[in-house]
């Protein structure tokens, strides 16, 4: 049976998980790392397209059943966390495919997207509405958004209808794919202040970016509109308007004052 602790629901419909393993373009040679394998349905379909599979199972239980399902297959379970496991372990440029935990989607989507070692692409089916989120434009944006997009091209595959799976979750799932960029769009060095910006930015998300800067950045009103002015952003704007672009030339002006 299912842990609704873990989170877990199980996904049995071959086209969607041919659609999922389709999404990240899944050759012999690749090695990809399979989050929450469960049941070993999506392992399976993984497993066909790719010599190597590292499947990373919380379950103990379903981590010890898995191996003997594929016998003769390069399939390697670890019974860990995956918040926990050391993504150094695996070779350059694995890929990630997943059906993600709801309640876990952000902190895995922070550990792939800021690892040392990063996918070149992860493929993650998770609630539709955080899908979205992750691959909103500007108007839409937020911080999860912003700290996918800084490292990955974000696009949407399929819809996956919360009846395709056992037990069925309360909304429907999607599945979003992340291709990591060769650099990041903000600079190494400048990602701490980068992002102290975004979240002033967003700490008070109804208010216009005049007043959630100067709460969150602790100045004045006048000098968050000089900075604004500077980078060529409304006062008016709220925080979800920003693109990226526009938040490294605030950052750019204020590291310029």
């Amino acid at each position: 049976m299912p842990d609704k602790s873990l989170g877990q629901h199980w996904l049995h419909d071959r086209l969607v998980l041919e659609h999922i393993a389709d999404c990240a373009d899944i050759t012999p040679a690749d090695t990809v790392l399979e989050i929450g394998p469960g049941l070993g349905t999506l392992t399976s379909e993984l497993l066909r397209r790719a010599d190597n599979v590292v499947a990373v199972e919380f379950d103990p239980n379903l981590a010890k059943k898995l191996p003997g399902q594929f016998p003769g297959k390069n399939l390697t379970v670890k019974n860990d966390d995956i918040l926990q496991f050391d993504l150094t372990t695996l070779p350059q440029a694995y890929k990630v495919v997943a059906n993600v935990p709801y309640y876990i989607t952000s902190k895995i989507v922070q550990k792939l997207m800021t690892a040392e070692n990063k996918p070149s692409i992860a493929v993650l089916l998770v609630q539709k509405e955080v899908a979205e989120r992750i691959a909103a434009s500007p108007g839409d944006m937020s911080i999860l958004a912003i700290s996918a997009q800084v490292y990955a091209e974000a696009s949407l595959g399929d819809v996956v209808p919360a009846e395709f799976f056992t037990p069925p979750p309360k909304v429907d799932s999607q599945v979003v794919i992340l291709k990591t960029r060769q650099a990041p769009l903000v600079a190494p060095g400048e990602e701490k202040a980068f992002f102290r910006i975004v979240k002033a930015g967003f700490s008070a998300k109804r208010k216009k970016l005049r007043s959630s800067l100067s709460g969150g950045l602790g100045i004045s009103k006048t000098d968050v509109e000089i900075l604004l002015e500077k980078s060529g952003i409304s006062p008016d704007s709220r925080a979800e308007d920003l693109s990226i672009a526009d938040w490294q030339r605030l950052l750019a002006a204020n590291l310029l004052q």
